[in-house]
């Protein structure tokens, strides 16, 4: 009788170590990115995005710094219950302490466009790596000017600073011109980058990470029109 008691007790034992590991070896979601979000609107329409697209801005959309072109996005405010779902077309927001920039028709839906900055997490709802993955290719973004002139000294400061170390692009992106330094396939070695960027000159203490599919080729800055 001890012994079947025993022999009771270690498959009991054995069977609930099954049960750990098999609970053990299933992945857990990722941590909703948590931040403030913002919008722009009508003045953009009609401009080509990022992702190539024309922006418009009654379509439900949003611009992010790294998720894949196409990926769907729960925005959730964490004031409230309330959320949308979005598509990522461009990038942005090009200012450091946000990180997702809504079109204005998500924004409205979100009860977004009166504070006009909210804070949010999200949520990937459909990630378009898994339909059409694209070119793993990051980057940091040192700045972003309506003034072709003054990316093209900012590209020559960075080209004295890490030209020799890494690729120093410029691509107009809506109606910006982005100067971007490096060319790495992960984003740990683009935030190492990012790090030397931000301690190399004050102006560029909101250097941050972006992804490249589109900024692969270098484009030429226009010269500036003379002045009458």
């Amino acid at each position: 009788m001890a012994l079947f008691k025993r022999l009771a007790i270690r498959l009991t034992v054995s069977g609930l170590a099954v049960v750990s590991c098999g609970a053990q070896a299933q992945p857990s979601a990722p941590a909703p990115e948590q931040g403030i979000a913002s919008w722009y609107g009508a003045a953009f329409d009609g401009l080509r995005s990022a992702s190539g697209e024309i922006f418009d801005s009654g379509q439900m959309t949003a611009a992010h710094r790294t998720l894949p072109f196409g990926t769907k996005v729960r925005v959730r405010r964490l004031d409230s219950a309330d959320s949308i779902v979005v598509r990522i077309n461009d990038r942005g927001p090009f200012v450091d302490s946000r990180i997702i920039d809504l079109s204005y028709a998500a924004a409205q839906q979100l009860g977004l466009t009166d504070p006009g900055l909210l804070p949010v997490a999200l949520e990937i709802v459909e990630n378009a790596e898994t339909v059409d993955p694209p070119q793993n290719l990051f980057a940091v973004r040192v700045g972003a000017f309506r003034d072709p002139e003054n990316a093209r000294r900012t590209r020559s400061r960075m080209q004295e600073k890490f030209g020799a170390a890494g690729t120093v692009l410029v691509q107009r992106v809506g109606e910006y011109w982005c100067v971007f330094v490096g060319k790495v396939a992960t984003p740990a070695e683009a935030e190492t980058i990012a790090a030397e960027v931000r301690k190399s000159d004050e102006a560029f203490r909101s250097a941050y990470v972006v992804r490249l599919e589109r900024y692969s080729e270098p484009q030429p800055v226009p010269v500036a029109a003379a002045r009458k």
